[in-house]
């Protein structure tokens, strides 16, 4: 194996168009995450940028390399993509992400776009984010496979790791990367389902427990959040279907058979989140009711108090009034006789209130 030449320098800094701060070019090193070559599922000793792992491969007529990139930026990005020679739309994508999932294929190779997701640990009366998303983007060729990750979650370092173990596996070429990194993902989308369904099922009980004052803001952002990771996973059933069936892509038989398990993980985690939205829905329109029925309960106990203090207020105020001539203002027992009156009718409203269950 030839030796390994030390990464190329760089010029010193450029200065932007407007002259006032350098602009300093990063290495396209620092993006690479792990660059290695694989041969008969083994992979080869040594360390290789990129360049050297390209030329490696087609100097021996066999195997491939796998790359992995962390949040290139565009002159990374283009560096990698003229060793190579990828098309100019999909680095785009892969540099400024925020892609739906989607399969494109341009020429012999394939570029895919799964969305990855994570969960947040919250209380369950917060509104807090609960689940985050980030992407990674697949470039599938002949003989080489990309892997660029945005966000911090989904690490395929534990991919690569569980693959090297199964050389066999990896026999079958870089499109077992590929298969590799859609398991991956979809196994964390069935995780964070699962603890989504415990938030859900949660705030089930919460709404229909007697007494729990649970408003109906974490039950918008709960649903809020389902619907982003509804955004994240439904998208890559096509994707997934394709990969799965469609015998013009360059995917192994042997895949396409580990692929259908993917999928068949996939369908069920999709269904799940739509449980989910209906769930939700008819949690927000119970929780909505609850508090309905809690308003006209606490209008009907101010409506009969108020009946009740109108009777003094009314008998006090036709006492009140300042006339020469009234009768029973001379009584010694008129007094006692109000209050006893009073004391009467209130009883009698508030026993039939009672009856009534208004109290």
């Amino acid at each position: 194996m030839p030796s390994i030449p030390p990464l190329p320098s760089f010029r010193g800094p450029r200065r932007s168009p407007g002259g006032e701060r350098p602009v300093v070019p990063v290495p396209t090193a620092r993006a690479v995450v792990d660059c290695g070559v694989y041969v008969e599922g083994q992979r080869l000793p040594g360390r290789f940028t990129h360049e050297q792992a390209l030329a490696e491969v087609r100097e021996r007529g066999t195997g491939f390399v796998w790359i992995g990139l962390y949040e290139p930026d565009a002159t990374q990005m283009k560096d990698v993509a003229a060793t190579f020679g990828l098309h100019e739309l999909a680095v785009e994508d892969a540099v400024h992400a925020h892609q739906r999932p989607k399969l494109e294929r341009y020429d012999d190779m394939l570029f895919v776009v799964l969305r990855t997701v994570e969960y947040h640990e919250h209380e369950l009366d917060s509104v807090s984010e609960i689940v985050g998303t980030g992407e990674i983007m697949v470039f599938l060729g002949n003989d080489f496979v990309i892997t660029v990750r945005h966000g911090d979650h989904t690490a395929l370092s534990g991919v690569r790791r569980d693959l090297e173990a199964e050389p066999e596996h990896l026999r079958l070429g870089p499109a077992t990367v590929l298969h590799a990194v859609a398991d991956r993902v979809v196994d964390v989308y069935v995780d964070v389902s699962q603890r989504v369904e415990d938030d859900v099922d949660a705030m089930e009980e919460a709404v229909f427990t007697p007494g729990n004052k649970l408003t109906v803001e974490p039950i918008y952002q709960l649903k809020r959040e389902v619907v982003e990771l509804r955004r994240a996973v439904n998208p890559l059933a096509l994707p997934l279907q394709l990969l799965t069936h469609d015998t013009a892509l360059p995917v192994p038989k042997e895949l396409r058979r580990y692929m259908r398990d993917v999928t068949d993980h996939h369908t069920a985690v999709a269904e799940r989140i739509t449980d989910f939205n209906e769930q939700l829905s008819a949690l927000i329109n119970a929780a909505l009711a609850k508090v309905s029925v809690q308003q006209n309960t606490d209008m009907r106990k101010i409506s009969a108090y108020a009946a009740m203090a109108a009777v003094p207020t009314m008998i006090a105020g036709i006492y009140g009034m300042n006339f020469d001539y009234m009768p029973e203002l001379r009584w010694k027992i008129g007094y006692p006789m109000v209050w006893l009156l009073i004391l009467s009718i209130c009883g009698l409203i508030f026993m039939a209130l009672r009856r009534n269950k208004w109290l």
